[in-house]
């Protein structure tokens, strides 16, 4: 009789294809894909992320009103609107006006959430950030592509530097699991350089990345060093838009909790269980092998209480 984690690895298997959508993209989901297909200057970046964070008040501002929040000049504000492929600061305007709009739309206010304190608003910010993740999730086919890439590199590196260090051991203490070979890295200069070279001579073809803000710039090196060496990175992190991304092989950006003095990171942390489970289902032999050998130990020397 299978474990009762093997038996959630059997029956929460990811099915492949597009579902049909409750409702369109989530608006973060839609400006990512709108902002993240050109090279943008630092500058045009800027403007991004400040479009992202800010969409249902920053589509109807003027251009100069624009610029002066961003801090740029209204030319930059127009080479940015041509970099992502419209005529002109007024047509870009127009799209993000059909994208606040549905925004508005789809997510009404009542007097009892108007009436929220601070740490109820902060549910509230994450229930969104969910939101967002579940549209995204709608197709799954890169969430199954990536699981498969990850469990067949041996060795497996996972990276996360700072305040990314909880979520990558969870996610590398998760996937030991089932991988035969997960090497943790959670100190950045030469230590992580070191791992980050054995793993590439070892054997291993992908690392899996985790930055959070504020993005350390000890992890913009260590992505770097791991693609120099050949190692190609996955990178889970709040926005598809930056150096960081830039550098990836594939972004999986989600929304972060910031109501609060620190960040939580809800949606970041149900990705990783995706990614997990993604994971598992790319070599289900192995998997249940691995999950048997794991309760016959556990159970051999009492690691856990008997619920």
């Amino acid at each position: 009789m299978p474990s009762p984690q093997q038996a959630r690895a059997q029956s929460s298997a990811i099915t492949s294809g597009k579902t049909a959508p409750e409702a369109g993209a989530a608006p973060t989901s839609q400006l990512r894909e709108l902002f993240d297909g050109p090279r943008l200057s630092p500058g045009q970046r800027r403007i991004a992320q400040y479009l992202i964070e800010h969409i249902t008040e920053a589509a109807f501002l003027s251009i100069t009103d624009l610029a002066e929040r961003v801090g740029v000049s209204q030319p930059s504000v127009t080479r940015f609107a041509a970099a992502v492929g419209f005529s002109g600061y007024p047509a870009l305007r127009e799209k993000l006006q059909a994208i606040a709009l549905s925004t508005l739309g789809s997510a009404p206010t009542t007097p009892a959430e108007n009436r929220s304190n601070e740490l109820q608003a902060a549910v509230d910010a994450e229930i969104e950030n969910l939101e967002n993740l579940r549209r995204d999730f709608g197709d799954p086919d890169q969430v199954i592509a990536l699981g498969r890439a990850l469990s067949r590199s041996t060795p497996l590196t996972v990276l996360g530097l700072r305040i990314s260090v909880s979520l990558a051991e969870y996610f590398a203490y998760a996937a030991r699991r089932i991988h035969p070979d997960v090497r943790l890295v959670t100190r950045g200069g030469s230590v992580a350089y070191d791992a980050l070279l054995q793993s590439r001579a070892a054997g291993g073809t992908w690392v899996l990345a985790f930055t959070m803000p504020r993005h350390a710039q000890e992890t913009l090196t260590a992505v770097r060093v791991a693609r120099g060496a050949g190692l190609r990175v996955a990178l889970v992190t709040d926005l598809a838009l930056g150096p960081l991304a830039d550098e990836a092989d594939i972004t999986f950006a989600t929304g972060t909790g910031s109501r609060l003095v620190f960040d939580s990171y809800a949606a970041p942390a149900v990705l990783s269980a995706a990614l997990l489970q993604a994971m598992t289902d790319a070599d289900p032999e192995r998997t249940q092998a691995r999950l048997e050998e794991y309760e016959q130990i556990a159970d051999q020397h009492h690691f856990f209480l008997k619920d």
